[in-house]
C-alpha cells in the first residue's frame, strides 16, 4: 500500500463570530473524484465515496478528523503538528467539498497567522491505497483506499508534481496486526545493495537481518 497525497490549491479562509467566540476556518474542495489529476490519478467514486462515508463516521461526527501544517511523511496524524479540525465534508457533484476550523494550537496559530497575511496556502488529502497503471498511463486509486486525514494545510502548490510523487509515495505501508507499518523488507534490502566492503558482507547481511527480524 502506498502513502498518496493530493494537493488542491483553491480554499477560502472564514471567519465566524466576534471577540473571544471568534472561529477561523478553511473551506473549499478537500477531494476530488472520477477525473485524472494533476498527478494523473483518478479516484473511482464509488471508492472515494464509500470511504469518506466511513472517515465521516468514524472520525468527523466523533471530533477526531485532524490535520496538520505541513506534509507528514507517514499516514500517522502527529499531534504535535496539528493545526486544524475537519467539521463537515460534503458531496457535491465530483467534489467533497470539506470545511475545517483552524484551533489555537501551536500550529493551528502558524497558519492564521500566515493566511491573515496574505499567504496562498491549499490542501493536501492524505491517504494509503494500491494504484493501477491504465493502458493511457494513468494511475487509478484501488478499492483498498483509506483516508488517514482529508487535509493538511501545505504551501502554495506550485512545487513540482515530482517532489510530491518522490516524497510521498516513495514509502510502502503494510498492516501488521492492526497498525500501519513502514514495509521493514525493502529498506532492508536497499541497506544490503549500498554495502561495498565485500569482506564484512556476510557479517554486515546477517547484522541487517537480525535487526529486520527483531523490528516484526
Amino acid at each position: 500500500m502506498k502513502l498518496i497525497t493530493e494537493e488542491i490549491s483553491s480554499v477560502k479562509f472564514i471567519t465566524e463570530g466576534k471577540g473571544t467566540c471568534k472561529k477561523c476556518y478553511i473551506e473549499g474542495v478537500f477531494l476530488q473524484g472520477d477525473i485524472t489529476n494533476r498527478n494523473g490519478r483518478m479516484y473511482p467514486m464509488s471508492t472515494l465515496s464509500r470511504e469518506v462515508a466511513r472517515y465521516d463516521e468514524n472520525f468527523i461526527q466523533k471530533g477526531r478528523a485532524l490535520g496538520e501544517l505541513g506534509h507528514p511523511d507517514g499516514p500517522t496524524v502527529n499531534l504535535d503538528r496539528v493545526s486544524h479540525k475537519i467539521i463537515s465534508l460534503k458531496c457535491e457533484g465530483n467534489n467533497f467539498i470539506g470545511k475545517a476550523q483552524l484551533l489555537d494550537t501551536p500550529m493551528g496559530k502558524i497558519a492564521q497567522s500566515l493566511i491573515k497575511e496574505g499567504v496562498c496556502l491549499g490542501v493536501s488529502s492524505r491517504g494509503v491505497g494500491s494504484l493501477k497503471m491504465t493502458n493511457e498511463g494513468h494511475k487509478i486509486v484501488g478499492e483498498d483506499f483509506m483516508l488517514a486525514t482529508a487535509a493538511d494545510i501545505v504551501a502554495d502548490p506550485s512545487a513540482p508534481d515530482a517532489f510530491v510523487s518522490g516524497i510521498m509515495e516513495g514509502k510502502e505501508w503494510v498492516w501488521e496486526g492492526g497498525i500501519l507499518r513502514e514495509q521493514l523488507a525493502e529498506k532492508t534490502q536497499k541497506r544490503i545493495n549500498t554495502l561495498v566492503d565485500q569482506r564484512r558482507l556476510d557479517e554486515h547481511k546477517l547484522n541487517l537481518f537480525n535487526e529486520f527480524i527483531s523490528n516484526l
